[in-house]
């Protein structure tokens, strides 16, 4: 009964992931859809720094892109790494997404180069940096799982907080990671460590066997017999 659910609470918890994950890629592309509809240029929502009218791309710019080739580019790694946070870090998913989203376009806004920013790729490199962080943080086995993963899958990214392009914002990859390293000290404990893996308890089902077999019953009566008093220390 009590495996049942268990079970269904991970269920619960994949489904509500994908959906939001999925619900911000689709809002994405409705914003991509928007421009190509009506040809309305929306970068002029983007982050402008040091501007009052470009305190707006704080909110705005991620969900702007330049063009199809540059929301393509984002939106499988925003989709995993969104659904890793709300997956594996549930009571601090919400925190943390709102914090990178908002706190990343401050840093852009504060001190990147007088140019509008546009696009999501602060956010992956936040939620990236949080997820690989936790696992050097907690250190259990769950997030040194997750740790590596994101590692082999965008360990190449480390590249992107450097300004090697003028037209990518290095700011903003660079201010997302910051944030996301920050998330990941301030949240490091919110969320429980898991219950053993089945593997393990396995394991240790299979140790406590070989443990009790080796135990000769006639030694544990001369030991018994031998020092009664043991009972009582």
């Amino acid at each position: 009964m009590i495996e049942e659910k268990e079970k269904e609470k991970e269920k619960a918890k994949i489904k509500i992931s994908l959906f939001i994950s999925a619900a911000f890629i689709a809002i994405l592309w409705l914003v991509r859809f928007f421009e190509i509809y009506t040809k309305i240029d929306l970068s002029v929502y983007g982050i402008y720094p040091r501007t009052a009218s470009g305190l707006i791309g704080i909110i705005m710019a991620p969900l702007v892109h330049a063009d199809l080739s540059h929301i393509f580019s984002n939106t499988i790694s925003l989709f995993i790494l969104t659904f890793f946070i709300f997956y594996f870090y549930i009571r601090a998913s919400f925190k943390v997404f709102i914090i990178i989203y908002i706190f990343h376009g401050i840093f852009v806004w504060l001190f990147a180069r007088q140019s509008y920013h546009l696009g999501a790729s602060g956010l992956i490199y936040g939620f990236a940096a949080f997820l690989f962080f936790m696992g050097l943080l907690r250190k259990d086995t769950r997030s040194i799982a997750v740790s590596l993963l994101v590692t082999f899958l965008y360990g190449g990214m480390v590249w992107g907080v450097l300004p090697t392009d003028p037209k990518i914002s290095f700011e903003a990859h660079l201010s997302g990671a910051l944030v996301g390293i920050l998330c990941a000290f301030i949240f490091r404990k919110t969320d429980p460590l898991p219950v053993k893996y089945d593997w393990e308890e396995e394991e240790e089902d299979k140790e406590e066997e070989g443990f009790e077999d080796d135990i000769n019953p006639d030694d544990v009566k001369i030991k018994d017999d031998a020092h009664p008093t043991h009972f009582f220390n």
